[in-house]
């Protein structure tokens, strides 16, 4: 799925290019991008409820900072989005939840004529809230984990630019009843995302 999503990125970005006009990034540069970005989540499960949590479409901003043409860093944010919790792999909807998942990763940009791609590293932190689950049913309410990237911007003037953007986030929480463990339940989503970028 990831391999799918990283090679729609690059044929988008082929089309696009040929119209736009190449503009470096420079050290001190700043670009604000606002992305629609859809969550499809892995599910991966321990517990043997088969818990799952819906996918969605979800709002995304992000600050990019060059510290050199190629090197910069960039702080991905959104608002907590709500989730409905199931087991049965979405036959039974146990319950629902809320996650805030910022991210921060450091990107190295290449200089391809007209468009520029880019690949990323990182960590998130992930809060769970408004935990409705239950009774005696329980989360660890903090994630920590690794997330890749892989985009292009492509300039449609000089200071706005085109985006499209794949993650792979490591996100998931333990889960436990009566207050034992009985598993852990990993969202670790692809993260898919279109939007505009403005460079200041």
């Amino acid at each position: 799925m990831m391999k799918k999503h990283i090679v729609a990125v690059a044929a988008l970005a082929m089309l696009s290019a040929g119209a736009a006009m190449a503009q470096d990034f420079k050290s001190g540069d700043l670009l604000v991008r606002a992305r629609a970005v859809h969550l499809d989540s892995a599910n991966k499960d321990s517990t043997g409820l088969a818990l799952s949590v819906n996918n969605k479409w979800l709002p995304e901003v992000d600050f990019t900072y060059f510290l050199s043409p190629n090197l910069a860093a960039e702080l991905i944010l959104t608002v907590p989005q709500k989730h409905t919790l199931s087991a049965g792999n979405g036959a039974l909807d146990i319950g629902s939840l809320k996650h805030l998942p910022p991210t921060l990763t450091v990107q190295y940009h290449f200089d391809a004529g007209s468009f520029k791609p880019y690949v990323g590293a990182g960590l998130n932190y992930t809060r769970f809230s408004s935990v409705k689950l239950p009774a005696g049913v329980d989360i660890k309410r903090n994630s920590t984990g690794l997330a890749l990237q892989v985009g292009v911007d492509v300039p449609l003037s000089q200071t706005l630019y085109l985006n499209f953007d794949v993650k792979k986030v490591n996100i998931g929480t333990k889960v436990s009843a009566g207050g034992a463990e009985i598993g852990k339940f990993k969202v670790d989503p692809v993260l898919v995302g279109v939007g505009l970028g403005w460079k200041f």
